[in-house]
């Protein structure tokens, strides 16, 4: 390795901005750090609800006592089932005090992707909403839960909203026993006079759960240090940022980018996040109007439903400061598109992308420091190094050439939970000795260091900012017993960017009429998360095959593109 390399995009930073220091302690701590000067500012705002960080604090002190009182130690994980509420982000910061590990988890997963993540984890404590009740009880006695805390969307609501709320909702009703407790009931148990703070930048803080980059599902291992790393790096990337600034948290914190850029890095910058546990496309216009928020972060289809939004048209937008689009990359007719609508709004921000994956930590590039080239993802952030190479020889590529996207940097996994050979399979050391992440995507590198990124080379599917692998749900459906052979593709949409259709083919002797069909769409909606199951099943006898006798998806996917 040579003393001292010349990237191509270190131009774009000073000698000081590449210079990043990651302190030795937990996400927690660092947070208090962080905040210290901005007690009496606003850390959350929920439906109007305000809550200062002095009470931030104080609700986390409170919480992190309570897991205590409940046995919770430090390595211990505790599985966290919630959208963007203030109990889940008070929940997020009160495990890591402790030094345990929190294990995000989506709402909407089906029964049986709730159980394994949560065995596979060996989580002692569930934090959950109080709509997956009925799930949790089917499930309990197979996992190794000591406690389930039922947190509800009102208990956090202004009192008129609550009122309403608990007056309409139709969700079971919970039963406290000694298994199940109320979160309010919960929250008691602590005190705020527990000071002791553990873990260190090496100790892991959470797990999410992703494709990976063979679109299998994986329990992804994230440290302090990436998390706490990727904030540093948002000092230099991000500086627009201020304490007193607000940014719309819409995209969902038990996925990377919305825990990380969307909820960490404005908590540590002393920014308001508004928390949106459920977003509505055509509300969108109302969310603007209400809290004027300074940043936006969101996945293409959030700029689009903006765009379509007639509700603002003629509405003066001139308080956003910065758009950050991620989770799939805008066009860049789509770009213009949506920088011209601002302009048109009074709005002098332009919509910026980023690229990363949940290994990463989110970002690893961003169209920071004037390299936002039209259709391009930025530059690398300080302290990540980014290779276009060869994916079989992994030989470095030059400029302009397409290759597959590699990274370097201190801010990626641990690993994959549990799977070493996975890990070791997605980690390859380069001629530079380092160890890069191959992640499957296809990109260039142009001339100036500016990242483009082509297309992917795993077989995947994004719809409205999720991953949906087709793998996966074929795996799940030919476990049906009436199922012989089953094929997912994904088809484009106007909206959604694509969307996930299946192929079936029976077991023999198997006829398809409405009590078969209905059957297998109960056994995929109880399998399968709902954003993940097929839109259309579409029944046939045999599958077209590829020259090495598998079968040929890019077929069917165009039969249906035809068909359409």
């Amino acid at each position: 390795m040579s003393k001292k390399e010349n990237f191509l995009w270190e131009k774009f930073y000073t000698k000081e901005e590449l210079k990043v220091n990651i302190p030795n302690m937990s996400l927690y701590t660092y947070m208090r750090r962080e905040t210290k000067s901005y007690a009496s500012l606003t850390a959350l705002n929920y439906f109007g609800r305000k809550i200062s960080f002095k009470m931030f604090w104080d609700y986390i002190d409170k919480c992190a006592s309570a897991l205590k009182s409940l046995g919770v130690k430090s390595g211990d994980v505790v599985s966290i089932l919630m959208p963007n509420t203030p109990e889940a982000v008070i929940s997020f910061f009160a495990v890591n005090k402790i030094g345990a590990i929190s294990n995000m988890i989506h709402p909407l997963s089906a029964e049986e992707e709730v159980k394994e993540y949560i065995v596979k984890t060996k989580s002692k404590i569930l934090i959950a909403l109080n709509s997956t009740y009925s799930m949790i009880k089917n499930i309990v006695k197979d996992t190794h839960l000591k406690k389930v805390i039922i947190a509800s969307p009102s208990d956090s609501m202004p009192i008129i909203l609550n009122t309403l709320y608990n007056a309409t909702s139709k969700d079971e009703k919970v039963k406290e026993d000694s298994l199940f407790i109320f979160w309010k009931k919960f929250i008691k148990l602590g005190s705020n006079n527990d000071k002791e703070e553990k873990g260190s930048k090496d100790s892991i803080a959470t797990y999410l759960h992703s494709g990976g980059t063979t679109g299998i599902p994986k329990t992804i291992s994230l440290s302090n240090r990436s998390i706490i790393g990727v904030n540093e790096q948002a000092k230099v990337f991000f500086p627009e940022a201020k304490s007193g600034d607000s940014l719309l948290l819409i995209l969902p914190i038990f996925h990377c980018l919305g825990l990380v850029v969307g909820m960490f890095i404005p908590i540590c910058r002393g920014a308001t996040s508004i928390l949106i546990p459920k977003f509505d496309a055509k509300r969108f216009d109302k969310l603007l109007t209400k809290y004027h928020p300074n940043f936006l972060l969101g996945v293409p289809t959030l700029f689009e439903a903006m765009l379509k939004n007639k509700h603002l048209e003629g509405v003066n937008l001139n308080y956003i400061k910065g758009l950050i689009s991620g989770g799939d990359t805008l066009s860049p007719g789509r770009s213009e598109a949506i920088n011209e609508f601002l302009k048109s709004h009074q709005c002098k921000a332009k919509i910026i992308q980023g690229y990363g994956m949940t290994e990463t930590t989110g970002p690893v590039t961003f169209g920071t420091k004037g390299s936002a080239k039209l259709g391009s993802v930025g530059i690398p952030l300080p302290g990540n190094i980014v290779r276009i190479c060869n994916p079989q020889t992994y030989e470095e590529l030059k400029p302009n050439e397409v290759g597959e996207i590699c990274i370097h940097s201190f801010v990626v996994m641990d690993g994959y939970l549990n799977d070493k050979k996975a890990t070791k399979d997605v980690f390859k050391m380069h001629d530079d000795g380092r160890l890069y992440i191959h992640t499957g995507d296809l990109g260039y590198m142009d001339e100036d260091g500016v990242i483009f990124y082509v297309q992917r080379i795993k077989r995947i599917i994004i719809s409205s900012g999720y991953n949906i692998y087709p793998e996966y749900i074929e795996r799940v459906l030919k476990d049906h017993k009436y199922i012989k052979d089953a094929c997912v593709v994904g088809i484009p949409h106007s909206y959604k960017q694509e969307i996930a259709k299946a192929f079936i083919i029976l077991e023999d002797g198997v006829e398809e009429s409405y009590t078969i069909k209905k059957e297998i769409m109960d056994y995929a909606s109880k399998n399968l998360a709902h954003y993940m199951l097929p839109r259309e099943y579409i029944y046939k006898k045999e599958f077209p095959k590829t020259k090495l006798a598998k079968t040929d998806y890019l077929a069917l996917r165009d039969e249906l593109i035809k068909k359409d």
